[in-house]
């Protein structure tokens, strides 16, 4: 596929993905969502360790691109079902599926679905410039692409219920502070952070850190006696593989361990 709204790159076991269209603050239309479905596929069964997600310009996503369908007054009807069924739901199962860490440098803006996007991601940095906007609200919306879920998870009922309810800008300073995203970073070292990060990622015990986020995920709907026996369960696939060897003659050894993160 020949990707027009988004960039792709994948080298040294580093996936990157760049949201392309920065005159619209990268929001989405059909085709971006077509092509980032084939760039998750490829960082999916390419090898890659590590996915980088950021916006180009100065916005990381506006969300969905309005413009990209007709809901002036007098048109018919927008099924948005068929739009939540077709592209962001498998969009955000996508990036949750994947094992492997998912970094997302916010750029800029991240309003509406953009938000819940990057908040799907594993680990989130945010430039100082940046903000999360719940928007939904504004246009008479519930929050999607996973609103609803992540946002009580990670702030709370009471916080999220003012984000979505209100549609008051969030920062990036006051995010991190909450709780929302992993660091807030000033604007001209962003990338250079982010791009440590995946480099880190990129030989770092994959296997082990795919069961790690599974896991942490998972305990939101699992009871103590569940996450015990997950836990179990990852800690004996675990055990029989490479890099847990390799870990501990590194440790005894005193060396750097050379992970092969299968």
């Amino acid at each position: 596929m020949t990707y027009q709204n988004i960039i792709f790159s994948l080298e040294d076991g580093i996936a990157r993905i760049t949201l392309n269209r920065p005159d619209r603050l990268n929001s989405f239309n059909g085709e971006m969502h077509l092509e980032l479905r084939d760039a998750l596929a490829k960082t999916r069964d390419g090898g890659a360790r590590v996915l980088l997600l950021t916006g180009a310009g100065r916005g990381f996503c506006a969300g969905q691109d309005l413009s990209d369908r007709n809901v002036s007054v007098g048109s018919d009807p927008v099924d948005l079902g068929y739009t939540i069924e077709t592209f962001y739901k498998p969009l955000i199962l996508s990036l949750r599926a994947l094992e492997l860490p998912v970094i997302c440098a916010v750029n800029g803006v991240a309003a509406g679905a953009g938000a819940s996007i990057a908040l799907a991601c594993d680990i989130v940095l945010a430039a100082r410039s940046a903000s999360f906007i719940q928007a939904f609200c504004k246009l008479g919306l519930v929050p999607d692409a996973g609103g609803t879920w992540v946002l009580p998870r990670l702030v709370g009922t009471a916080r999220a219920m003012g984000l979505a309810m209100l549609g008051d800008k969030l920062s990036a300073e006051q995010a991190e502070s909450w709780g929302l995203i992993w660091k807030c970073i000033d604007d001209d070292k962003l990338m250079a952070e982010a791009e440590k990060l995946a480099t880190h990622f990129s030989t770092a015990p994959t296997r082990g850190l795919a069961r790690t986020k599974q896991a942490i995920y998972a305990s939101s709907g699992n009871n103590l006696e569940q996450q015990l026996e997950l836990e179990r369960a990852s800690q004996q696939e675990l055990g029989f593989a490479h890099d847990y060897r390799e870990g501990v003659a590194a440790f005894m050894e005193k060396r750097i361990p050379t992970f092969k993160g299968e």
